[in-house]
């Protein structure tokens, strides 16, 4: 995908000092994008902001927690002041814990919920206060599978995912009804390789591993990119989110007994002793994780979602059950009652 940009792009990354965060800074910043760069590490914005100036942008980093509204609305005021109007922004802090639910604590709970949901709202918002006066701009959330199929040992997270993709659609039908400019779409992410897997809370024995195939940063990173200048409804990145999502759309209850088998699978590494979940990791964290091995850099069945979206995919895979019924051929899954 090109790599041009308006000069004067404005883009607000929440998240953004490491992980696909980290990614897609650096992907805005080498098009020359002004970028604000939301996280609460100041060792990882300070770094991060050197790497925008060096790849050609111009960086504003802001020590901010997204679970606190005022920060995000407070940053947001800043960010007009000193960058200008605000073009993209993109919700994409997160935070996980690794456990049974039965293991989980309600502070756990909250705080999961308070960083990738409330934390995706409040700047959702935040957006919406400096682009509706304006009547145009375009917000990007960062999801993934999780946002339309839920797996074991992420509740807290998988929850807060559906969560987002519901209040993004509620958000959607208002701004066609106010016939607003402001483009909003979804991007769901398969596995990616990102430091995440060694600083989560982590209530298990191993350190956390995500399903393979995982793939590198930089493809979560021009997926996003993509939606930012080519608004889609939602983003399927990887054939993984697609099986994952049309999956659960045809077969749900097959696929919690799948996800009972094959969702506990025990990892290799030891767990690391860190947590990022009620404050940050002292350090500067880059985009990439520990699983770079394993991790892919893309390819055609992982970029098939990002050309085509969520509809594009859907009506496909419409277009083959379709073929198959009048070809005479069948397919008939059967799973007993959920």
């Amino acid at each position: 995908m090109a790599m041009e940009s308006k000069a004067s792009e404005i883009v607000v990354v929440t998240g953004g000092t490491a992980g696909v965060g980290r990614a897609t800074v650096r992907r805005f910043a080498a098009a020359g994008a002004h970028i604000a760069v939301l996280a609460r590490g100041e060792d990882g914005l300070d770094a991060t902001a050197r790497e925008v100036l060096r790849l050609g942008g111009r960086a504003l980093p802001i020590q901010v927690d997204v679970a606190d509204a005022n920060q995000v609305f407070a940053a947001a005021e800043r960010i007009e002041r000193e960058l200008g109007p605000i073009d993209i922004w993109i919700n994409n802090a997160m935070a996980t814990v690794y456990g049974r639910v039965d293991q989980l604590t309600p502070e756990e709970l909250r705080r999961v919920t308070d960083v990738t949901y409330h934390g995706c709202v409040w700047g959702t918002m935040a957006a919406l206060r400096a682009m509706r006066p304006r009547g145009r701009g375009t917000i990007v959330q960062v999801g993934s599978a999780l946002a339309h199929r839920a797996i074991p040992l992420q509740a807290a997270h998988s929850a807060a995912k559906h969560a987002i993709r519901a209040f993004t659609d509620s958000l959607r039908s208002e701004l066609h009804h106010d016939q607003i400019g402001i483009e909003l779409t979804m991007v769901q992410l398969p596995a990616v390789n990102t430091p995440q897997y060694d600083w989560c809370e982590n209530k298990l024995p191993v350190a956390p591993e995500p399903a393979p195939p995982i793939y590198q940063p930089e493809l979560a990173a021009d997926a996003i990119w993509f939606a930012a200048h080519h608004p889609r409804r939602e983003v399927w990145v990887g054939g993984s989110t697609i099986r994952a999502i049309l999956g659960h759309d045809l077969m749900p209850g097959l696929f919690d007994r799948y996800l009972a088998r094959v969702g506990f699978a025990s990892g290799l590494r030891r767990p690391t002793r860190v947590s990022n979940l009620f404050g940050p990791v002292p350090g500067d964290h880059g985009a990439h994780g520990t699983l770079e091995l394993r991790a892919r850099n893309g390819g055609v069945g992982a970029r098939v979602g990002t050309w085509l979206g969520a509809a594009g995919i859907r009506a496909a895979a419409a277009t083959l059950v379709l073929g198959m019924v009048v070809s005479g051929t069948w397919l008939l899954v059967r799973a007993r009652p959920a």
